[in-house]
């Protein structure tokens, strides 16, 4: 009798883990939100991703392209008068050509920004970036913490200190530099990068058998 044969799956063995690619689509003003930005970079590189920084200010075909491969985008922009940058404004028009193609349809999506005082509308800023990834048939990934400095033994060293759950929000006085960015809001931006990474590797594993 003739020995069996292994399913196609199995003789070929397991499906090698492949890192996640995570951009960083982002407008920094006056260098506030490009702190946060490598604090994204940095989380998601921590959890394994490749991940780019794309200025949207200054974006090349080249790095078009390069958004148009990743498995996840997490957008970025100060908040200016109650919604983000016109720099971002501008930006988030120019994808309406990969609306209009489905390209970025079920990628991941995430969102983080800055302002001077401690609500200044971020929050406005946040559902812009939400509603945008939903036009582009995104998954949006929100912060996955609990908020702090809400008890009275909390401080304003809490991950979260300002208590939003959309996606990672700083405040930075609006007569300090880059160097002010609160330490806090830093490591919380440095988390929603690994939790942006570390979902968009779930997914990968995912689709790895139906591929």
């Amino acid at each position: 009798m003739s020995a069996p044969v292994a399913p196609a799956a199995a003789a070929a063995g397991p499906v090698a883990a492949v890192a996640p690619v995570v951009a960083v689509a982002y407008h920094s003003g006056y260098g506030h939100t490009a702190v946060l930005a490598e604090a994204v970079r940095a989380g998601a590189s921590d959890a394994g991703a490749e991940v780019h920084l794309v200025k949207v200010d200054e974006i090349t075909e080249e790095q078009w392209t390069l958004l148009d491969g990743a498995d996840a985008i997490v957008f970025g922009s100060p908040t200016y008068m109650g919604t983000a940058s016109g720099a971002f404004h501008a930006f988030a028009e120019a994808t309406s050509a990969r609306w209009a193609t489905q390209a970025w349809k079920d990628k991941l999506a995430a969102g983080f920004t800055n302002s001077g005082s401690k609500s200044g509308d971020k929050l406005h800023t946040l559902q812009f970036f939400q509603i945008l990834a939903a036009q582009l048939g995104m998954h949006w990934v929100n912060l996955g913490l609990l908020p702090g400095w809400n008890s009275s033994t909390g401080s304003e060293n809490d991950l979260n200190r300002l208590g939003v759950f959309l996606g990672a929000a700083a405040q930075t006085n609006v007569d300090e530099g880059p160097d002010a960015v609160h330490k806090a809001d830093v490591a919380t931006a440095e988390h929603l990068g690994h939790r942006v990474a570390s979902t968009a590797a779930v997914f990968l594993a995912g689709r790895a058998p139906s591929a």
